[in-house]
């Protein structure tokens, strides 16, 4: 006890105080590494934020080292400043090696620059969503699915070309780049049920996608739930699209627009109407997106 007392006593009673302050300013290296510190701090996060804020604090802590080392003469000084700036230039090392080993394919760097880069994903989440997808080429008038055969099993995104989709071998709307081509199918079952496709998918042009196996993509779901989120509101973006794009086909009779904004009115406006294949398929991806 009586150890703490005089170390204390030793640290703060009577320690010397500054009675007179040194007039002349330090030199302008001392200055210049204060200036790269303040702004060295105001990095944002991220892989290119950290780049930033190592970058200007190693460079601080260098012109630190050159000012203790010249002016001050303190061999301490000169020496944590130094190591602080070679673990500083490490850093600045291994994450400049981090984002170079980040490369994709010329389909994934359309697909992030295009529509996950704009809504601030950072690149290490958008190559774990990469990693499990994979790019598929498919022809001018294949088929992607067809309906009552195949099941749904996957989730896939245009990234080149165009797909048709029809429903009893009537024209529903065409799906474009950037454009999921199976959303309302994926969003019309459980992670533990199966289905069918209930239309069919050909493609008007070479066309290619960007791939999830079902299974797959809930497993990724389950371990990172940002992930889950991400594309829950992707794909209801997207059937949103897709129903509106059907609502300026749909029309009838009787000079009624069928708006999906207004289903009493149709059904109010117009009981006795046989629905066509197109108007009941129209319905049926409306209960989807209300799910």
């Amino acid at each position: 006890m009586e150890r703490n007392s005089t170390l204390w006593k030793n640290l703060i009673d009577e320690h010397p105080v500054c009675t007179t302050w040194k007039q002349e300013a330090e030199g302008a290296i001392y200055h210049l590494a204060s200036i790269l510190f303040v702004v060295g701090f105001m990095g944002g996060s991220g892989f290119f934020g950290l780049l930033y804020v190592f970058s200007l604090l190693g460079l601080g802590f260098l012109c630190s080292a050159v000012w203790a080392w010249v002016d001050v003469c303190a061999a301490d000084i000169f020496s944590w400043n130094f190591v602080l700036f070679v673990i500083c230039f490490m850093q600045f090392v291994h994450i400049a090696y981090q984002v170079r080993s980040i490369t994709f394919a010329r389909e994934f760097q359309v697909l992030y620059s295009s529509l996950f880069q704009p809504l601030g994903i950072s690149l290490p989440v958008f190559r774990t969503i990469a990693l499990s997808s994979e790019v598929v080429t498919l022809e001018k008038e294949h088929c992607y699915a067809m309906q009552g055969k195949t099941s749904i099993d996957k989730l896939s995104l245009l990234v080149s070309g165009r797909i048709r989709v029809t429903v009893d071998g009537e024209f529903l709307h065409y799906i474009f780049p950037l454009q999921f081509l199976d959303s309302p199918e994926w969003d019309s079952l459980r992670p533990t049920e199966e289905g069918i496709f209930q239309v069919t998918l050909t493609a008007e042009t070479d066309c290619r996608y960007v791939s999830w196996r079902r299974k797959k993509l809930y497993l990724l779901f389950a371990q990172h739930r940002y992930i889950s989120r991400l594309f829950s509101v992707l794909i209801g973006s997207d059937i949103a699209d897709k129903l509106y794009a059907l609502n300026d086909r749909v029309y009838i009779g009787k000079r009624y627009h069928y708006d999906i904004r207004l289903p009493n009115f149709y059904q109010m406006s117009s009981p006795e109407i046989r629905r066509s294949p197109l108007t009941q398929h129209f319905r049926n991806s409306r209960r989807y997106c209300d799910k």
